[in-house]
């Protein structure tokens, strides 16, 4: 007896995922949708959406960050830097790429993204907060242009 065996078909979702993301395959290739799980199927792919947007944020809030500290603390960089900022770069245009339609995301989260790269820039430096600039020294063109 295989450990699926004591799982109930009817709380698969929680049960064991994997397992009922394999069911859930199943049941669209034999196109067996009443057995599919909507409201789970459903919660999962917002859930990817969500995803896809957090990870856009996070990468150009860490990009902002070091472009902050680039510009800053010219005595620091570093190849490690000027690495971190080419890598968050790559990733955000392969994520555009990915799903295209996350790019007017980019002017709609860019002013929070930088307030939390300039907190994140501080904590990091030692920099007092209000030695950044309030309003991003970088246009979302610059940001995500490929230099330094």
């Amino acid at each position: 007896m295989t450990s699926s065996s004591f799982i109930n078909e009817k709380n698969l979702y929680e049960q064991d995922f994997y397992l009922w993301t394999q069911t859930l395959a199943q049941q669209l290739k034999e196109n067996n949708f009443n057995e599919i799980d909507i409201p789970n199927l459903v919660e999962e792919i917002e859930s990817m959406g969500r995803s896809e947007k957090r990870e856009l944020k996070n990468r150009l809030i860490v990009l902002l960050m070091h472009l902050l500290k680039w510009q800053y603390q010219p005595e620091k960089r570093s190849e490690s830097w000027r690495s971190t900022i080419s890598e968050q770069r790559i990733c955000i245009e392969t994520l555009l790429e990915d799903s295209p339609s996350l790019q007017p995301l980019l002017v709609e989260v860019f002013e929070d993204c930088y307030q939390k790269a300039r907190l994140k820039a501080s904590e990091e430096t030692g920099i007092k907060l209000n030695f950044f600039p309030q309003e991003s020294p970088f246009t979302l063109e610059e940001t995500l242009k490929n230099s330094y």
